[in-house]
């Protein structure tokens, strides 16, 4: 990284003081208040399996850069709750994969509309105008850590 001016500095140390603020406050305001139907690892492999699906216990391992023994056990839960199902791989390949059942789906797409009503309420009183641009900010951020790692995320298409 070049060498940062003074005000480049400071602009970074608020910004990683208010990004360790945001890590405390998404799960505990957004993704935990009552009526949620999903705990989190569910409701984020549940969003992978969404926009890019079926794929293995390999592919979800690498996708979310966790050890497969942990993916194993939270897909067996998933699996136990009726969330994924097991399919055969669509290209022929020996292994299973998996998919996010009817049920998953809509337990995902009802968490998100409470997820995207609870950030809703946090910026009521925020411009379409600032919330799209917050939006387009936080993609290019997230877009920049996935390029660090060599580990792009799938998107769902932007309504239009």
């Amino acid at each position: 990284m070049p060498e940062l001016s003074p005000q480049a500095r400071t602009a970074l140390s608020r910004l990683a003081f208010e990004v360790a603020l945001l890590a405390r406050h998404f799960p505990t305001t957004l993704l935990r208040r009552p009526g949620f139907q999903l705990d989190r690892s569910a409701y984020l492999i549940l969003t992978r399996l969404e926009i890019n699906s079926p794929l293995s216990l390999r592919e979800l391992s690498e996708a979310f850069q966790l050890d497969i023994s942990t993916i194993n056990r939270q897909v067996a839960a998933m699996l136990k709750q009726g969330l994924v199902e097991r399919v055969p791989d669509p290209g022929g390949g020996i292994a299973r994969k998996v998919r996010a059942s009817g049920k998953g789906l809509e337990m995902v797409a009802a968490d998100h509309a409470q997820s995207s009503e609870g950030i809703g309420v946090v910026l009521a009183d925020w411009s379409e105008a600032d919330i799209e641009t917050l939006g387009t900010y936080i993609a290019r951020f997230n877009e920049s850590i996935e390029h660090l790692e060599d580990n792009p995320w799938p998107r769902p298409p932007r309504a239009r």
